[in-house]
């Protein structure tokens, strides 16, 4: 395994009852992030709400953080997130916040300091755009969604 990369992070001035991104086991692929917000919010049925998380980062160059739902809180109550995977690029230094949508039919409610997304982080792949006339065949082709029939 490689050596791991560093992040810095800056707490919130306020937040420090508010747990930092933590892998809560030894394989984890991502962090949990937890809830900064000053009041319980109660997210409806069908409501997206935006979540701080207390802190401010700096990824490193070559990598992205990227924010996802946690599995339990999309199982057992349908908290899921719209934009997911959220993408916290290298070069973004404002407060990480989590979007959440309550797919489910009750209400739902956050607690500060509740995990609410996960945040795993990956390298990326920066790719050349090249303009062309046209492009090499392939069997599929230009078959698009549910072209295969699997």
């Amino acid at each position: 395994m490689d050596s791991p990369i560093t992040i810095e992070i800056c707490r919130k001035t306020g937040c420090e009852d508010v747990p930092l991104p933590e892998y809560m086991t030894e394989y984890a692929a991502g962090m949990d992030l937890c809830a900064a917000c000053e009041r319980d919010v109660t997210i409806a049925p069908g409501e997206v709400v935006r979540i701080p998380c207390g802190f401010s980062m700096a990824v490193p160059p070559g990598y992205e953080a990227q924010v996802r739902p946690r599995s339990g809180l999309a199982m057992r109550h349908g908290i899921t997130l719209p934009n997911a995977p959220g993408t916290i690029d290298a070069d973004y230094r404002g407060e990480v916040c989590v979007i959440l949508l309550n797919a489910a039919g009750e209400d739902f409610t956050v607690t500060r300091g509740m995990r609410i997304a996960q945040m795993v982080v990956a390298p990326v792949v920066r790719a050349e755009v090249r303009q062309c006339e046209t492009l090499d065949s392939t069997t599929r082709g230009s078959g698009g969604f549910g072209h295969t029939g699997h």
